[in-house]
């Protein structure tokens, strides 16, 4: 698997058809489909269509409904240059060679259309941590994420490595995952529970962990 990050490498050393158009824009020289998430569409020079991308079957659909892993997404058809984003966020790419990845469903972009998908349990996570299921995708092509913050990728192989289960976007799927749960008499102060529960990872791969849980609320000035 290639690096995920490709902003300063040389888009001519890795085949396809994906490239950072800036941190936060993907630009696809499309010449046939791609998956993409609904609504990241920002542009687009040539002739194409989009319709709804199902999820694949009704054993996948079911998956879908039943575990609400990822987000909506859409099949992009035709010949040209299309740009996909999503709020602003940072976009980064992963290239898999007939290998697999394991995804935070809600922080796909983009991937190629020719990509087998699934959407399996979190091993070792159980039904703890609200029963974890992330998004399986296997074979040769191209996928883009997008993360909250500009995210760390860290080598599972040399260090016991952890991560918030809301803040891992990706990993290899090779690594054995667990959950780990920390107890402090401190955070059943205010809005903790006093239990932090975090996914573990073990073997020779990276997580990419973005640099938030994601949006949080206001605080009140009233």
């Amino acid at each position: 698997m290639r690096s995920p990050f490709f902003n300063n490498m040389d888009q001519g050393q890795v085949p396809g058809h994906f490239v950072l158009q800036n941190p936060k824009m993907l630009r696809v020289h499309l010449n046939g489909d791609v998956i993409a998430r609904q609504g990241a569409m920002v542009a687009f020079q040539g002739q194409m269509d989009f319709e709804y991308q199902g999820a694949g079957g009704v054993g996948k659909f079911i998956k879908k409904m039943i575990t609400q892993e990822g987000a909506p997404l859409m099949r992009a058809n035709g010949q040209g240059l299309l740009f996909l984003a999503h709020n602003a966020e940072d976009i980064h790419l992963f290239y898999l060679e007939n290998e697999s990845l394991t995804v935070n469903g809600a922080n796909i972009l983009a991937y190629d259309s020719h990509l087998a998908t699934d959407i399996k349990r979190v091993q070792g996570a159980g039904m703890m941590a609200g029963g974890l299921f992330n998004t399986t995708l296997t074979g040769t092509g191209w996928v883009a994420l997008h993360t909250h913050g500009t995210p760390v990728l860290l080598d599972a192989g040399r260090a016991p490595t952890f991560a918030d289960a809301q803040s891992a976007v990706a990993w290899s799927t090779a690594l054995q995952t667990g959950v780990n749960r920390t107890i402090k008499a401190a955070a059943l102060i205010g809005r903790g529970s006093g239990e932090a529960v975090q996914l573990s990872f073990q073997g020779q791969g990276f997580v990419l962990v973005q640099a938030s849980e994601g949006p949080t609320v206001p605080t009140h000035t009233h």
